[in-house]
């Protein structure tokens, strides 16, 4: 017994973190290659590598995917201090290369000269499709960086290919991430790039991107649905989800067959940027006026968010309650308390749907049955989830209000 102990932690000595040992670059300059501060991390990588994110059979392993920081041209390379089999017969390694290989499309390197190489390329590197926008965003070490936004489609010369290079992206940032067909010109896309000096040359590095898809509305109207968005990690807190998402409104609000634009499965950090982006557009708005906002939500809020902005009806109340709790003295009782419950009126649909649930149940069910499905539904405890929703509501529209004061 003591013997399988051993055997067990000599063995476990050869099990790796994948996310620490994934290796992730972009490179603008040579000297980045062997530039430890310019290495990131994945948040995750369970799609490839299992639940556990471990790969098992080396020690020090380092998986290092590095892509040029504009076309996005790929080295990759597998490096660890030893192998399982250099000191155990009949244990096999798992296949981190085979693995990878399946996400990374052809075209990579593996060798580092090679991908130096082609770091003198990068100066032909063109932003693909259509400029939307350009902005500037400032930095200490740096001064005033411009970026611009374009929209482009899987007929741009070489961008089919770049898109499938930028897409792996996906696997390590966003947990639920699939790979799209990008055949499909129902696809739009919308990229970010900074632009750059190296040598008096402007270049141009890829920030980040995002997948709308084209759905159709009888009769005539298409219904925008974002798909995917990701910033990567090297430019994450700097406003480029704001302004991308901002600049996608915009785009789709020019176009007089577009219903309303909406998110596929949007997740927690998707819905509070769109919340702030929502505001920031609706603000200056007659009928989201501070005089008008502690009337209640009304119907001209809706159609005048829906005719200029294309924001659907949930949207667009989500909007004025941000704007009614910036315009309201919680400090007041009676303020405070008609503001609570406007919310909570909002919030307590779920909870009316599930007693109508109920009185269907009490038609159907055995009593026993029936008394299951009660205890799920305790008055008591919607009461005790609903303060609770309204806490975290309220917590994160007040964080919009900041950060809108902060952009002011």
């Amino acid at each position: 017994m003591a013997g399988v102990n051993t055997m067990e932690k000599k063995l476990a000595e050869f099990k790796c973190d994948t996310n620490e040992a994934i290796c992730l670059k972009l490179v603008r300059f040579q000297e980045d290659v062997d530039d430890d501060s310019t290495t990131f991390h994945p948040e995750y990588s369970h799609q490839i590598f299992g639940d556990d994110e471990v790969a098992f059979g080396y020690k020090g392993l380092q998986i290092q995917l590095f892509y040029t920081a504009g076309n996005l041209s790929t080295l990759f390379k597998v490096k660890y201090s030893s192998k399982v089999t250099e000191t155990f017969d009949c244990v096999e390694p798992d296949e981190v290369e085979g693995k990878i290989r399946e996400i990374i499309p052809a075209g990579f390197t593996c060798n580092t000269d090679d991908f130096v190489s082609l770091l003198e390329k990068e100066a032909n590197f063109k932003p693909f499709g259509t400029l939307l926008h350009t902005y500037t965003v400032h930095s200490e070490e740096a001064g005033d960086l411009t970026y611009q936004i374009h929209k482009a489609d899987i007929t741009c010369p070489g961008f089919q290919e770049y898109h499938e290079r930028l897409q792996t992206f996906l696997m390590w940032f966003i947990e639920t991430a699939s790979f799209i067909d990008a055949d499909d010109d129902r696809w739009d896309f919308f990229l970010v790039f900074e632009k750059y000096n190296k040598d008096g040359e402007t270049l141009y590095a890829t920030v980040g991107y995002m997948t709308v898809y084209n759905y159709y509305v009888y009769p005539d109207k298409t219904r925008p649905r974002v798909s995917q968005m990701l910033i990567l990690p090297p430019f994450q807190g700097e406003g480029h989800g704001a302004q991308l998402l901002e600049a996608v409104h915009r785009f789709y609000c020019s176009l007089p067959k577009v219903q309303d634009i909406t998110a596929e499965d949007p997740s927690e950090n998707y819905v509070k940027l769109r919340d702030y982006v929502l505001v920031k557009l609706c603000q200056g708005m007659s009928s989201f006026a501070a005089d008008k906002l502690h009337l209640g939500f009304s119907a001209d809020m809706a159609k005048e968010a829906q005719d200029k902005l294309k924001i659907n009806k949930k949207h667009a109340r989500r909007v004025y309650e941000i704007l009614r709790l910036r315009a309201t003295d919680m400090s007041d009782e009676e303020k405070a308390r008609e503001y609570r419950l406007e919310v909570k009126k909002r919030l307590f649909g779920p909870y009316r749907k599930n007693q109508r649930e109920l009185a269907k149940m009490r038609k159907c069910l055995r009593p026993e049955e029936l008394v299951s499905h009660m205890g799920q539904m305790d008055t008591q405890t919607q009461h005790e989830e609903l303060e609770k929703s309204y806490q975290v509501v309220v917590e994160e529209y007040r964080r919009i209000i900041e950060r809108l004061a902060t952009q002011a």
